[in-house]
This record gives structure tokens, C-alpha cells and sequence, in this order.
């Protein structure tokens, strides 16, 4: 049974019973993706859908580098020691700020896919495309097999329940990405990782403010950015079941 549609006058940002479940599974994704990203061994279980966020936030580096004049010299997009977008020329600041920048503002549309089956359809696309492009940098058969098992969800979610299963699918997504910082600042403190966070590069380009500093910083931004998308999606989004499912069936239809 959905959730009755909200009456006329109603605060617009009070959120309706089916969107308190989404705050409260927002929560728990981003719990249980500190401890994916960070226990050893099950931490690989996730390796395609980090390398979908790694990836999104160097394609963020990337472009911010060639819009500013930049040129790429090597990119690096790997699981277990994070990525780095070499560069020659360009904005610095530009450039480093864009990746955090980028997968927040990203994230959050990700987020908004858990409001909305539609949503979630259209940005299950994207999902696609970026699960299968890490692939190109990445020969390890492990992350290879559980990429093909993850698109292999993402198709069959589309034809179960009326694709409502790509709404969380999606938002676990969009939490990842969103709170990038927290995970990138967690791979330099408990695994050492080759490539430095962006909160330890920020340290180099401005030394009088130290990379725990940078982590708060940005942390605090994408904490806030986050707010505002769950805010923005309770605004947008005041559906019942029914009119979701109706919406989204006129949107490829299964």
C-alpha cells in the first residue's frame, strides 16, 4: 500500500512516511559502506562500485585539467590504491578542487534515485557505462567477475517490482560518491594507500593548513551537500507508490 499523497498547504520539506525510510537507509548505507571500504578481504567484495566512484572522481580531475589548459600525463583508477590523475599545466586549485567538487554534486543526483523509480532508471545508465569503462585500467579477475555480477543486478533489477529495487541500488550509489572524502581519507589512515587523498594533496598546495584540517573542511561541505539533496528530493519528489511506478512505466516501461 502507498503512502497517501501529501495534503494541500503541507510543509513541503516534512517528509512523508516512505521518505523517512530513505533518511533512515541513507544512514545505514553510509555505515555499512565504512565497513566494506575498510575491512580487509570484504573490502573486495565491492571493488566495481568503488571503482565507479573512483573513476567518477577522476573524470572530474580530468575534465576540470583540459578545460583549464591542462594535459594529461597518466591516470590511475585502481581498487586497493586508489586513483590519480597526473597533470602538466592548468589550474591547480582548479584541478584538485573539481574531484571532490565533482562526485558530491554527482553523488547527489544519485541520491535523488532513491525518491524516485524515474530517477533511478535514468541514472542506472550512467551506472552501467561507469561500472564497465574502470575495466580498461584493470586486469585483476576477481574485480572483473563481480563487475559482470553487478551488472547483471542492474539489469535484473529493472524487470522486479517495477524496477523499485534500482532506487536503492542507485542511492547506495549516491551515498558512495557523496561521501568520497570520508573513504578517500580513510584509505590514507588505516591502509596507507600509493595515491595520497585529495585532503593530503590540498596540504601540499597550501601547507599552513594541515590534511586533517582539509579532511573536516570537506567532509563538513559534502555532509552539507548531502542534506541539501535528501532535502531536495523530499521537495521534489512527494509520491505515493502508485503515481512512482506510474510515472517511471511511462519511461521505458517493465
Amino acid at each position: 500500500m502507498g503512502t497517501s499523497a501529501p495534503t494541500p498547504g503541507a510543509d513541503p520539506i516534512m517528509p512523508s512516511n516512505d521518505q523517512v525510510v530513505v533518511i533512515y537507509v541513507i544512514i545505514a548505507m553510509a555505515v555499512i559502506i565504512f565497513g566494506f571500504w575498510n575491512v580487509p578481504i570484504v573490502r573486495n567484495l565491492i571493488n566495481p562500485l568503488k571503482l565507479f566512484t573512483i573513476g567518477l572522481h577522476e573524470f572530474c580531475h580530468i575534465s576540470a585539467a583540459v578545460l583549464s589548459g591542462g594535459r594529461i600525463l597518466r591516470i590511475t583508477i585502481d581498487p586497493h590504491i586508489g586513483g590519480a590523475t597526473i597533470v602538466e599545466g592548468g589550474n591547480p586549485p582548479f584541478i584538485l578542487s573539481s574531484g571532490y567538487l565533482g562526485s558530491t554534486l554527482l553523488g547527489g543526483l544519485f541520491v535523488l534515485a532513491g525518491y524516485s523509480t524515474l530517477v533511478a532508471k535514468v541514472m542506472s545508465f550512467v551506472l552501467g557505462i561507469g561500472l564497465i569503462m574502470p575495466l580498461a585500467l584493470v586486469r585483476d579477475k576477481l574485480t572483473i567477475a563481480l563487475t559482470i555480477l553487478y551488472e547483471g543486478l542492474l539489469i535484473a533489477f529493472w524487470f522486479i517490482d517495477h524496477a523499485q529495487p534500482l532506487r536503492w541500488y542507485c542511492l547506495f550509489i549516491g551515498v558512495m560518491s557523496v561521501l568520497f572524502v570520508v573513504w578517500d581519507v580513510a584509505d590514507d589512515r588505516f591502509f596507507h594507500k600509493t595515491n595520497d587523498s585529495d585532503a593530503t594533496q590540498f596540504s601540499l598546495l597550501y601547507p599552513r593548513i594541515g590534511p586533517h584540517i582539509w579532511a573536516a573542511i570537506w567532509i563538513l561541505f559534502e555532509i552539507a551537500v548531502l542534506a541539501g539533496f535528501v532535502l531536495l528530493g523530499i521537495y521534489a519528489f512527494k509520491l505515493t507508490r502508485e503515481e512512482m511506478d506510474a510515472q517511471a512505466a511511462q519511461f521505458l516501461p517493465t
